[in-house]
């Protein structure tokens, strides 16, 4: 269930909010929607794809943190504050309204007694709510301008669909599918003018990032391998207590 009230410094003046990463919250997700202005950010660690939404079947820009459903491979260096983690993360339990803010009472990082405040004792934001309304403010412009660049990439063919499968070292495979990306053929072949254009609009850099950031899926694999290591280190060592 979902309580999205606006926020109100008064009615929420004490009221706390867990804005760590965890796995409890809802930050183990393999895909999560990310907009234009965070491709820098997440072009060092992370694949950069498309995905249709389930009920509407728009396209949408995600960043891949996992192979499989339900797994985030960057929770712990998240936790440690060492990567980048997608604003459409770090905003939750938070919803635009208008031109305010509005909270989920009901989701599970709400009303946390370890977390952190929303408003300081004289009813101003809290450092933590001020990073929040801080995002937003590149969240809002950024979905529309993000929606435009991939209404602009479907004119132009530029979008196609990539299967994703890796072998892992205990010889499982993993496919991830419904998933696209760049056109880098039709990419080659744009006339020159409609190449000018999408430099001067950015996408050209945008589009570049996209297809630098498929580099990552290796290392995503080798970083899934490690963490399948350390499982198999882990059980060995219960069933094995007396070894040093």
């Amino acid at each position: 269930m979902t309580q999205i009230v606006p926020l109100n410094k008064e009615a929420h003046r004490t009221l706390k909010v867990d804005g760590r990463p965890s796995a409890a919250y809802g930050d183990n997700q393999h895909f999560a929607q990310v907009i234009v202005n965070e491709f820098p950010q997440l072009v060092v660690r992370y694949p950069i794809l498309f995905a249709k939404n389930a009920d509407t079947g728009q396209f949408y820009c995600g960043a891949m943190l996992g192979f499989d459903e339900g797994e985030n491979l960057f929770l712990d260096e998240w936790a440690q504050r060492e990567m980048y983690r997608p604003l459409a993360l770090q905003r939750m339990p938070f919803y635009a309204h208008g031109p305010e803010i509005a909270i989920d009472l009901d989701h599970p990082r709400v009303g946390v007694e370890a977390g952190q405040a929303l408003f300081d004792e004289t009813g101003r934001p809290s450092r933590y709510l001020q990073g929040i309304i801080w995002a937003f403010q590149d969240l809002e412009p950024g979905i529309e301008t993000t929606k435009v660049f991939i209404a602009r990439l479907l004119e132009l063919r530029l979008i196609e669909p990539i299967d994703i499968e890796v072998e892992l070292d205990d010889a499982t495979k993993h496919q991830c599918t419904g998933l696209y990306t760049i056109n880098q053929d039709v990419l080659t072949k744009l006339p020159d003018p409609v190449v000018v254009e999408l430099f001067r609009r950015g996408y050209l850099t945008l589009v570049n990032l996209m297809i630098a950031s498929l580099k990552q899926l290796p290392l995503m694999a080798r970083r899934k391998n490690s963490r399948l290591l350390e499982a198999t280190t882990d059980i060995a060592g219960l069933s094995m207590p007396g070894t040093a």
